[in-house]
């Protein structure tokens, strides 16, 4: 069956066992010394590591400080070369400018955002402020309630007519130059009347400032008569040229003809902005705001002048039902009928205010006060004494809530309550100190039939303004 040139080899079982072993020999052999290799090569790199450890370390930590240095380098040249194109100035003033460049930078940055301010709410991202929309804002009815339940039915404003008094003199420039802390403006209450004003009865007889026709805070009859006409208003104001004026934003056209804005200023501001071509229009306006021009401020602390729009607008306002407080260095950008719907009517309050962002003691309040210098410490201390005595806690919330308020907006229905409880915190600041954050929670506490109140979190007062911070130093009324 084969051919003759076919040659036969005979394989045994045992020569085929013994050429596997071998192939399989082979190939441990050669796998080993990979092995050896690959080991050796590691131990190579080990050495050098531990060799040459220092030398990695300092490597990235010279190129670190090389770079740190030149951007401290960079710096200095930039002001340099600001200083040279400049005109020579005074240090000081130069720093000024500086400084005021950065804050004026830092402003248009803020202004006219209306971005909305969101937070996480069990799991769920939503508006820290739910607004109704612009077609429900136009056929929106402002209420005029009438609470029967109420306590207070009626406030009684004390001035000179109801008891005469003849321990002060009456000539303002005495009172700028001894500053008192009571005046021809408020009226002197003493620490029983003082007890007194907080006891509740359906019709209350209290201090609320506008003592006197001689205490200043003068207003031209032009300008009493538009604020007459107000039912809803917004208000803010800049005493002593610290501030600029920002233009609301975010309006319905309902609420552009409902709305008042009012802007307050004094003479400082007025000569102020005029130099930076701010000027009031034939009708009183600059845009959206009326600025009303007060002459004779009653107080030399401009910070306790900008406490009487702040919370007295029931008095500088008699026929306005709601009123919206937005601080000089903020832009108010939201619908004001819209606000006062979400903060007050949805929920059934008659006030509603900022919540402190860090603080909810009195007491740890009233150190960073003094520690910022925003108060002198024997004011501080005589404050806290008198709350400590009249027994406020350390830590007070009201509803679950901070009770410390940050106050830089304030959103309220005009009731007799509400009239009170302002009047009170109108002169505790007289009486202590002008940081009213640390009277607002001791006024809450004492009058305790105040409870339809709204302290909303922080996130929805920054969907209500956009922060612009204190432009520059607020000048006094006299150096």
């Amino acid at each position: 069956m084969f051919s003759n040139n076919s040659i036969s080899i005979s394989v045994s079982d045992d020569e085929a066992d013994e050429l596997g072993r071998m192939r399989v020999r082979v190939r441990r052999k050669r796998k080993k010394l990979g092995h050896r290799l690959k080991n050796e090569f590691l131990h190579r790199v080990a050495r050098k590591l531990v060799r040459y450890w220092a030398l990695l370390i300092f490597l990235p930590a010279l190129g670190l400080l090389l770079y740190e240095v030149s951007r401290i380098g960079r710096k200095p040249s930039l002001v340099a070369k600001s200083e040279l194109s400049a005109p020579e100035k005074p240090s000081l003033v130069g720093a000024e400018t500086v400084k005021n460049s950065s804050l004026e930078k830092k402003s248009d940055g803020n202004l006219n955002r209306l971005d909305h301010t969101t937070r996480v709410v069990g799991g769920v991202r939503q508006r820290c402020l739910d607004i109704l929309s612009p077609e429900e804002l136009e056929h929106l009815e402002i209420p005029m309630r009438e609470d029967s339940n109420t306590p207070v039915k009626k406030v009684v404003y004390i001035s000179e007519n109801d008891t005469p008094f003849s321990g002060w003199n009456n000539s303002l420039s005495q009172e700028h130059t001894e500053a008192p802390r009571f005046n021809s403006f408020t009226g002197s209450q003493t620490l029983d009347q003082r007890a007194k004003s907080f006891k509740v009865n359906e019709t209350v007889t209290m201090n609320c400032g506008f003592y006197s026709e001689n205490g200043g805070f003068k207003i031209s009859n032009e300008d009493k008569g538009y604020m007459d006409s107000c039912k809803v208003v917004v208000s803010t104001c800049a005493f002593g040229g610290g501030d600029d004026l920002y233009q609301p934003i975010g309006m319905s056209e309902a609420s552009l003809r409902k709305v008042c804005y009012v802007a307050f200023w004094d003479e400082i501001t007025l000569s102020t902005q005029e130099a930076a071509e701010h000027r009031i229009d034939g009708n009183g306006f600059i845009g959206k705001w009326r600025i009303v021009v007060v002459k004779d401020l009653p107080f030399s602390d401009q910070r306790l002048n900008g406490k009487i729009p702040k919370m007295l607008p029931h008095r500088l306002f008699p026929h306005a039902k709601y009123s919206i407080w937005v601080d000089s260095k903020s832009q108010f950008r939201r619908d004001p009928l819209g606000v006062l719907e979400a903060l007050l009517w949805r929920s059934n309050s008659v006030l509603a205010i900022s919540e402190h962002g860090a603080r909810s003691s009195v007491y740890d309040e009233a150190k960073a006060v003094v520690k910022k210098n925003k108060a002198k410490p024997e004011e501080v201390e005589v404050q806290l004494t008198q709350y400590r005595h009249d027994g406020l806690p350390e830590d007070k919330r009201f509803n679950g809530k901070k009770a410390l308020s940050e106050a830089s907006v304030i959103v309220r229905e005009h009731t007799p309550l509400t009239n009170m409880f302002m009047c009170l915190w109108f002169n505790e600041v007289v009486r202590f100190t002008s940081r009213d954050q640390l009277s607002f929670p001791y006024v809450l506490w004492r009058l305790k039939v105040l409870k339809k109140i709204n302290i909303f979190p922080v996130c929805t007062r920054k969907d209500l303004v956009n922060s612009m911070g204190h432009i520059r130093k607020a000048k006094p009324l006299r150096s």
